[in-house]
């Protein structure tokens, strides 16, 4: 069979572009992990605001870490910790999981006692404000609380466990800035600075802490790490990532800022901790899209290490 020069030429030329293609995608998976946290501060250096990044590889204690000292607003971030307290208090026996609670949208600044409500407007969940007056299990509050970031089960939540308890629990595990200090919408409070807090490390410790089974119990780790499994606001860290990868992790938004914060699963049974933090955003749409891209990159990265 003949078979022209051109033709020759023309399978040489798809062979040489496939074979760089091939070496320039094995170049990115084989970065080492300061070229990936320089691709990592490049892509988020596009956007305007600032951001932190907290990444910890649970099979091989690789950390990459990027401004993860630095003191953020929580948004609802803080709400994991908030969980975290509900399970140790009912380890404790000083509460149950089972225990009623009647609705209420009624609760007291805590720089005066003043009381205050919540505007279910300003809430990325409603239907808990319909059943205000009856009755619902802690367990319920606290599932929403988590998977559709409601504040008014927060509330009621924080009122139940304290916000002093949550932060010292905090300190127990070695996250040394965490800091809950009161519920969501407490206007007096903001207006003089009082808000709760997170770094990116500080997530990552509690959260590599949940992962191997170290908060409370393992059976309770198990318990949250279901919870954080169903959550609702998925535009950070699972945004690119294969539907067969499975993220437990809880977000957090209001103005100018965007988390996002958990444990992320693969399918060959590697599984790490990422947190991604953000403030000061001029173009909120803008920089999530990049931080998913982050998370993305992170994701390549563990994927392809044998």
């Amino acid at each position: 069979m003949y078979t022209s020069n051109s033709s020759i030429r023309s399978w040489l030329g798809c062979l040489i572009l496939f074979c760089i293609s091939m070496s320039m995608a094995q170049a990115q998976t084989n970065s080492t992990p300061n070229e990936l946290l320089q691709k990592i501060q490049d892509r988020l250096a596009a956007e305007k605001g600032e951001f932190a990044v907290a990444f910890r590889d649970l099979q091989t204690g690789e950390q990459l870490l990027l401004n993860e000292k630095t003191i953020f607003h929580a948004a609802s971030t803080m709400k994991t910790p908030v969980m975290i307290e509900v399970f140790k208090q009912a380890a404790a026996g000083k509460l149950s999981l089972q225990d009623s609670i009647t609705v209420k949208n009624a609760f007291k600044s805590i720089v005066d006692g003043s009381p205050y409500q919540l505007n279910p407007a300003d809430d990325s969940e409603l239907e808990l404000y319909k059943k205000t007056g009856t009755k619902v299990t802690l367990s319920e509050l606290v599932y929403q609380m988590i998977i559709q970031s409601s504040n008014l089960a927060t509330n009621m939540v924080i009122e139940m466990v304290d916000g002093k308890k949550v932060t010292q629990t905090m300190r127990d595990l070695g996250a040394n800035d965490i800091q809950v200090l009161r519920g969501v919408e407490d206007g007096k409070a903001f207006a003089k600075g009082l808000n709760n807090v997170v770094t990116a490390y500080d997530l990552m410790l509690i959260y590599t802490a949940m992962a191997e089974g170290r908060l409370v119990s393992r059976e309770a780790c198990d318990q949250m790490i279901r919870i954080l499994l169903d959550q609702q606001h998925n535009t950070i860290i699972p945004a690119h990532l294969p539907k067969e990868v499975k993220v437990a992790h809880k977000t957090g938004s209001i103005t100018g800022v965007h988390h996002d914060s958990g444990i992320v699963y693969l399918p060959d049974g590697k599984k790490y901790v990422l947190v991604i933090l953000s403030r000061k955003l001029e173009d909120s749409d803008a920089a999530t899209e990049a931080m998913a891209r982050v998370s993305e990159m992170i994701w390549r990265s563990v994927a392809q290490k044998k």
